[in-house]
């Protein structure tokens, strides 16, 4: 019986230290990572790397990891002549391969959502047009017009919904613009306020599936394949 003991204080002294070396292994891991990783065909500001499962170590031993949780932070993407700063994308990284040397690395599937703030959509309006939440899924968009018969410049707020279009296009339409009686008003006001802004240079591999309107900004859910990290 006391060796059957000692037995068993030794493996749960083992077992521990083999514990606190994989998980400090995982901490230097994603400290390293985070300095390094990128997403193919995105420019972007800093990174957070999580990973999951356990042991660590022998995934590293099978160049496989089950699951990286990646959080970039100021991504840049063109749109319409207009740049879009997408204030943060979180992916879920599944079945994550490392290539030779582990200076890449390569998702088998993703998912993930893009947030886009309300000043930034801002920036990628018409001059002169503020996006903010309006609440009950909608954005309230403000800009001001020039009314030629009246010689007046007139502002005005309307609620408009926010549509995913051909996968890749963010689509702001009024859903009611105020006439007033004053000809051609509508139509003044919904070149301003209404607008369509393609995004460009997402990490290569990510779809946008669908937009939902939240107060802290439009988030896109996306999913993917075969997403490339490089560092």
């Amino acid at each position: 019986m006391r060796a059957l003991r000692i037995l068993l204080i030794i493996a749960v002294v083992l077992g521990g230290v083999f514990v606190a070396v994989d998980r400090a292994a995982v901490y230097f891991a994603e400290s390293e990572a985070e300095g390094r990783v990128s997403f193919a065909g995105a420019e972007a500001g800093s990174t957070e790397v999580s990973i999951k499962g356990f042991p660590f170590l022998t995934q590293v031993a099978g160049s496989e990891l089950d699951r990286v949780d990646v959080t970039v932070k100021d991504v840049r993407a063109g749109a319409a002549g207009r740049e879009i700063r997408i204030g943060e994308i979180r992916a879920q990284l599944s079945q994550v391969t490392l290539g030779a040397g582990y200076t890449s690395a390569t998702a088998s599937r993703a998912t993930g959502t893009a947030v886009i703030s309300y000043a930034a959509l801002t920036e990628a309006a018409d001059d002169g047009v503020t996006v903010a939440y309006g609440g009950d899924g909608k954005v309230k968009v403000t800009g001001s017009v020039r009314i030629p018969l009246l010689g007046q410049t007139l502002t005005r707020s309307v609620l408009s919904t926010v549509t995913l279009v051909d996968g890749d296009t963010v689509k702001v339409h009024a859903d009611e613009v105020p006439g007033e009686g004053i000809p051609g008003l509508e139509g003044l006001v919904r070149k301003k306020t209404d607008f369509e802004r393609r995004i460009a240079g997402l990490p290569d591999g990510l779809k946008m599936e669908k937009i939902e309107v939240a107060p802290g900004g439009l988030e896109i859910s996306m999913t993917g394949a075969d997403i490339r990290l490089a560092g």
